[in-house]
């Protein structure tokens, strides 16, 4: 790889956020986090160092007439398979980073939204216990979403993808004295773990199928959207399925809509970065970056035009019936989500990319504002002696009377999507793994000559199903 001015401001774009977790995570490895003075000052310098950075690369590509900048690649480990020339040769995870007219935009409203959003945590967290312990994981979220805007290979994509799981449930968990944040945080990163199952499977297919998981090869080697898949159809719907599942957990679609409002349960800010702007619409991302995947089977196409315009029905209805301003601007961003990615599976990109430019930036105001306008109408409630009139939606003139009340209850109950995978998918699990438990202690009883039922009692009442009702 050649040193050119263009590489060194590529290379600085992914370093910088590295640094910055260096700078915030040494400290705690030594037991002494930094004040929250020299925080806000390392924090504000590395997001306009890597804004700066980023902003270098798009410049420098347009002067250059310039289409897509490659990094690497880095081969990082190397497992030998099958003989040489032979399909599926070997697994190795490879560390590339690629600048094009996706990753660049992705990278830079990453940096201007984190940028901000950290300017109101320095403010609205001041003197907050976990001052630093926010920051920390936010520069963790910071660094993941700029791993994963630039991976050039799905093992890259897969190391930031984590890193933003991570992160959101240790955020989203963040007031963990209190037992419902710890609950909803285990919520949300069981999901998370769905979805990353369904992306590390579908890297391992891609490998199996292809012998790399690097983009340029799969999606052809043209600047993004102009690639042309290498795969078969019937390849291009088993893999496209898998990431498309990927998507769903991470983007919140249904049927994994459920966790959507429990992540409100951690700080404004992180609630603005992750389910407001950034982390919610990379499901979005990751079809937008193997979207040569959906012009190979029209089947998979027709599947994410259905799955959007099904998740953006849910969150329009669940929205209105939200008491609480955080979870109705949560299932606001789900709606929206749910439409770009339906334009995705339209063949409608770049209207998808910039639907999302411009989605995340106005809800990001929109969750800073949340709280404070809930000030500004109580004020103005005391200054006219009344309750405000009460919002009515236009369509709600068109719904019959004997259907509003089916409609509530299903939109109050976030249609039904929290019981249905607590009965029909965490239950069966639960039990077979309750199960062999009560089995492994009769058998480790019986050799030990001990007494099998107390032990499977003791085993049994160590959760009840009633524990899913989190």
């Amino acid at each position: 790889m050649q040193l050119t001015p263009l590489n060194l401001l590529g290379l600085a774009v992914v370093v910088i956020p590295a640094l910055l977790v260096a700078l915030l995570g040494v400290p705690f490895l030594w037991g002494r986090p930094l004040s929250e003075r020299w925080i806000g000052r390392i924090v504000p310098t590395g997001m306009v160092l890597g804004l700066l950075a980023s902003l270098g690369v798009l410049g420098l590509m347009l002067v250059q007439h310039t289409y897509q900048v490659t990094i690497g690649p880095f081969n990082w480990i190397s497992l030998p398979g099958h003989a040489p020339g032979e399909e599926g040769g070997h697994f190795h995870f490879t560390v590339k980073f690629v600048f094009d007219r996706l990753s660049v935009p992705f990278a830079i409203l990453s940096f201007v939204l984190c940028g901000t959003i950290g300017a109101f945590a320095n403010k609205y967290l001041h003197r907050e216990a976990g001052f630093a312990r926010f920051f920390m994981q936010y520069a963790l979220f910071v660094l993941g979403m700029i791993v994963t805007s630039l991976a050039g290979t799905i093992e890259t994509m897969f190391f930031g993808w984590e890193l933003v799981g991570v992160s959101s449930a240790m955020l989203v968990a963040f007031f963990h004295e209190r037992l419902a944040p710890v609950r909803n945080g285990l919520r949300v990163w069981i999901v998370y773990r769905i979805s990353d199952a369904a992306l590390l499977i579908a890297a391992v297919v891609l490998h199996h199928l292809h012998g790399e998981g690097d983009f340029a090869a799969l999606m052809g080697a043209g600047p993004w959207p102009e690639g042309h898949a290498l795969l078969s159809a019937n390849q291009a719907l088993i893999v496209g399925l898998l990431l498309v599942v990927a998507a769903a957990g991470k983007s919140a679609l249904v049927p994994f809509s459920g966790w959507l409002p429990r992540a409100m349960e951690g700080p404004t800010p992180s609630s603005a970065v992750f389910y407001g702007a950034l982390s919610v619409h990379l499901g979005a991302f990751l079809l937008l970056r193997v979207s040569p995947l959906l012009d190979t089977s029209l089947t998979l196409r027709l599947v994410v035009v259905a799955l959007g315009l099904v998740s953006a029905l849910l969150g329009a209805l669940a929205g209105r019936a939200q008491t609480d301003i955080k979870c109705a601007l949560s299932f606001a961003s789900l709606t929206q989500v749910g439409l770009i990615v339906a334009e995705i599976g339209a063949g409608l990109r770049y209207i998808a990319l910039i639907h999302i430019l411009g989605h995340a930036c106005l809800r990001t105001l929109q969750f800073l504002r949340a709280s404070s306008l809930l000030m500004d109408y109580h004020n103005l409630e005391n200054a006219i002696g009344s309750r405000l009139p009460p919002f009515s939606s236009p369509l709600g003139r068109f719904v019959p009377q004997w259907l509003r009340v089916p409609l509530y209850r299903f939109a109050v109950q976030r249609g039904y999507l929290d019981a249905w995978l607590t009965d029909y998918v965490a239950r069966p699990f639960l039990w077979v793994f309750r199960s062999c438990d009560a089995l492994e202690r009769r058998w480790t009883d019986f050799l030990a000559g001990g007494n099998s039922r107390e032990s499977d009692r003791v085993g049994w009442q160590a959760g009840t199903l009633d524990d899913l009702s989190l």
